[in-house]
């Protein structure tokens, strides 16, 4: 027994002994010998069995302990490196070194492109842009700073997002929904919140097919390092008005256990003038908007590792917002001011989201099933009194509204991955349940085709709407070629009552099941040629602003109103890139070609009561062709200096009813941009962009092309933890809409925007720097927020 005893401690000692060597060393970019930081480093036995590995430091160095006496298998990788596999026979605590790392832009089934400012990733279904340090998009909300990407386009006026052209696109954020309007969920977003933004044109069957043009989804950025670490940032921005901002984002990872906690808050005004003159009669029309916003985003959340296979991540965020619109309207007919109007209109929104995801790994080959719950709720109260001082009695122009806004979502996720040969299998279900309510409370009074006057305005509506879906998608990689396929079902309730005092109640129900099929075919002619053929068919419902069919006053001489009627618009869309690498860049060409059946457009009327009135309302047509072509690269000239160029052009059918004639108009759009990042130091760096919007027009307007130019610099202080930026945008207030129209009135106009501006910034890092990073899995193939909002 004491035998037993002794050869039982020698061996332990023996193996104790024999698990405490350990080896280190520095990873550097063999291209310029600068060190590359945060790179895997994974340790195998002679059998390919993981042992342990580390991630090497902000230095590129890195130290692995507790290894075995044996012959090992050290494998570097790092995005955007050639993998590198080194072998090694131990026999001792030792340094190995330095160990050089190769740049490798293209991949298999993805073409990385490294670039001065920031980074370009092609996969086979999606264009991936990580946001480096875009000196012009310091300081700006992710809405602005999308404006720097290629194939989007930011209308400044409406706050709109066109994809290729087309505004029926899906926003995501970490890719989960959101009831918020679009516009102003992105403006309470600062850019320096944003890890990477996902371009996704031709999405797989694994997405919800609403949006026409594709899905963006914006990925925030995630401090997960070891200890308590952060960022915090503050800066003002100066136009016509003072707009300060500030944030502040946190971590504490301990054990098994990561807790982060976001915050940040912006307030100020934005003002914006139009100015509107009939060619055809005296008339014009001044009206000065002022926004005041005042806001504050939290999120909170945890990430536990369950055990070495699952982990369970929860978190909630949670947005205020108190702002308010001020508008005032004059209208001289005859040079005799006909119209003096104010309204004043104050919101106190509240957005609330909580999400709870769980992920199983059966193995290490990918092999994985996800569980995501979300739910959300948004609620807009708005409260607007309307006085016209040149007839105080009217009761068209002088009454109150009282709006409830309510917004409800429901969203369950299942996935399962299923690893095959170069290849796998996805199947999944998704369960959506969106409810909308809006109240409308007024004692608002206009004259009817009677010439009585009687309470109009006053109404409630409930749109409800579920989907349930499921898909299942193959991708596999056979030799030159990834290929990847899938199908989605999905059935379509809807379920809507609409009240009010002219019509009394409207129900409107609706059920369609559809089949959604995708396709992507990447072929790779060389490790630096890839070109890629993808197909897919979209869906765009319509919102619950465009069939509601109460008349909404927008100025004396425009008034909005829904459709009951309407019915979802089917798009099929077909597109073509290549993507070359080149020794010091890249460059991508991509076109597309887009048919969209029951098309929603516009349907413009004058007033009956008022002929000097335009009525706007919605309608379905047969189809329209949409199509295009982008060219975008990126290139060093010389070291210092990085240069990305990018020209688009879109060619798309704008169909409408004016005054009861079917008008078609083929819109021609052209974007250029150029940007130029210098390095004039290892602290100091400047920017200078110049985008060129061309001439476009719509059945209705014809809006004139603009020039902005966007200046920036920035200076590294506290030893690369701190930064001071200053940034000029639309340095020549150039960013104006001038428009025209001929019908149904000839008449032009002139919208003028604070958007010109200058900003200074101040950011800091901090932290305990252990930079020992473990990765999750983050989900991006959800929907987001849905077509009615």
């Amino acid at each position: 027994m004491k035998r037993s005893l002794i050869l039982l401690f020698l061996l332990s000692f023996q193996l104790s002994y024999s698990q405490n060597f350990e080896i280190s060393g520095t990873v550097l970019n063999k291209k310029n010998n600068e060190p590359i930081p945060f790179v895997t480093i994974t340790c195998r036995d002679i059998s390919n069995k993981i042992i342990t590995g580390n991630i090497s430091d902000e230095k590129g160095s890195f130290n692995i302990k507790k290894l075995p006496k044996e012959n090992l298998l050290l494998t570097f990788q790092f995005i955007g490196y050639q993998t590198l596999e080194k072998k090694i026979s131990l026999k001792e605590s030792s340094k190995i070194g330095i160990i050089y790392l190769e740049e490798n832009t293209t991949q298999l089934d993805e073409v990385e492109i490294q670039g001065e400012t920031s980074t370009t990733i092609q996969k086979i279904d999606r264009k991936i842009i990580n946001i480096g340090n875009d000196l012009t998009a310091t300081g700006t909300t992710s809405l602005e700073m999308l404006e720097n990407i290629p194939s989007i386009d930011i209308n400044q006026l409406s706050g709109t997002i066109s994809l290729r052209g087309n505004e029926n696109v899906r926003i995501l954020v970490n890719g989960k929904p959101s009831n918020m309007n679009t516009a102003q969920l992105l403006k309470q977003i600062p850019s320096n919140s944003v890890k990477s933004v996902e371009i996704i044109t031709n999405p797989s069957a694994k997405h919800t097919p609403e949006g026409m043009s594709g899905i963006i989804n914006l990925i925030l950025k995630k401090n997960i390092e070891i200890g308590f670490n952060g960022s915090l940032s503050a800066g003002i921005e100066q136009s016509r008005n003072l707009r300060p901002e500030f944030s502040l984002n946190t971590n504490y990872k301990t054990g098994i256990t990561n807790f982060y906690l976001n915050y940040n808050t912006g307030w100020g005004d934005y003002e914006t003038f139009n100015d509107l003159e009939r060619t055809n009669i005296n008339l014009t029309q001044n009206i000065d908007f002022l926004s005041t916003s005042n806001n504050h985003n939290i999120k909170f959340g945890v990430d536990i590792n369950l055990n070495s296979k699952s982990i369970l991540s929860a978190y909630t965020s949670q947005n205020f917002d108190n702002n308010s619109l001020t508008t005032n309207t004059l209208v001289h007919e005859n040079n005799s001011l006909v119209f003096n109007n104010k309204s004043f209109s104050d919101y106190n929104q509240k957005d609330e989201s909580y999400n709870i995801n769980y992920v199983y790994n059966f193995d290490d080959k990918g092999q994985n099933l996800e569980v995501e719950f979300n739910h959300s709720i948004t609620k807009n109260p708005e409260k607007t009194i309307n006085d016209e001082f040149i007839n105080p009695n009217s009761k068209e122009y002088n009454y109150a509204n009282n709006i409830k806004d309510t917004r409800k979502l429901w969203l369950l996720n299942i996935d399962y991955v299923k690893p095959i040969k170069h290849g796998k299998l996805e199947f999944g279900f998704e369960f959506r349940e969106q409810d909308f309510y809006n109240q409308i409370l007024t004692d608002r009074e206009t004259a009817s085709s009677s010439s009585t006057i009687q309470p109009v305005g006053n109404t409630d509506l409930n749109y409800d709407r579920s989907i349930y879906s499921g898909y299942i998608n193959f991708s596999k990689k056979l030799n030159k070629f990834a290929i990847q396929t899938g199908l989605r079902i999905e059935q379509f309730n809807l379920n809507a009552l609409f009240t009010n005092t002219e019509q009394g109640k409207t129900p409107l129900k609706n059920n369609i099941f559809s089949l959604y099929p995708s396709a992507s075919i990447t072929y790779n002619f060389t490790e630096k040629d890839n070109l890629q053929f993808a197909y897919s068919r979209r869906v765009d419902r319509p919102s619950a602003y465009q069939i509601t069919p109460i008349q909404e006053w927008f100025s004396p001489l425009t008034i909005s109103k829904g459709n009951l009627n309407l019915q979802p618009q089917f798009t099929n869309s077909l597109e073509l890139n290549y993507t070359k690498t080149i020794t010091k860049g890249y460059i991508s060409f991509g076109t597309f070609y887009r048919r969209t059946n029951d098309k929603i457009g516009r349907l413009l009327q004058q007033g009956d009561q008022n002929p000097d009135r335009t009525i706007s309302s919605f309608t379905n047509y047969n189809f329209a062709d949409s199509y295009g072509v982008e060219i975008s690269a990126s290139f060093k000239p010389i070291k210092w200096w990085t240069l990305r160029p990018s020209f688009e052009t879109y060619i798309q059918d704008s169909q409408g009813v004016l005054n009861n004639n079917l008008e078609t108009v083929k819109n021609t759009l052209l974007k250029g941009r150029v940007s130029n990042s210098f390095k004039a130091s290892k602290k100091l760096s400047f920017q200078l962009s110049g985008t060129y919007r061309g001439k476009s027009k719509n059945i209705q307007y014809s809006v004139q092309p603009y020039t902005m130019i966007n200046a920036a610099a920035r200076l590294k202080i506290f030893s690369g933890k701190g930064c001071i930026t200053l940034r000029g945008t639309d340095i020549f207030n150039n960013v104006n809409f001038d428009y025209t129209s001929y019908n149904p009135f000839i008449q032009k106009g002139k919208y003028t925007l604070e958007y010109n501006s200058i900003y200074l910034g101040f950011s800091y890092n901090f932290g305990s720097g252990k930079n020992k990073i473990k990765g999750r899995k983050y989900r991006d193939d959800n929907e987001a927020q849905g077509g009615m909002f």
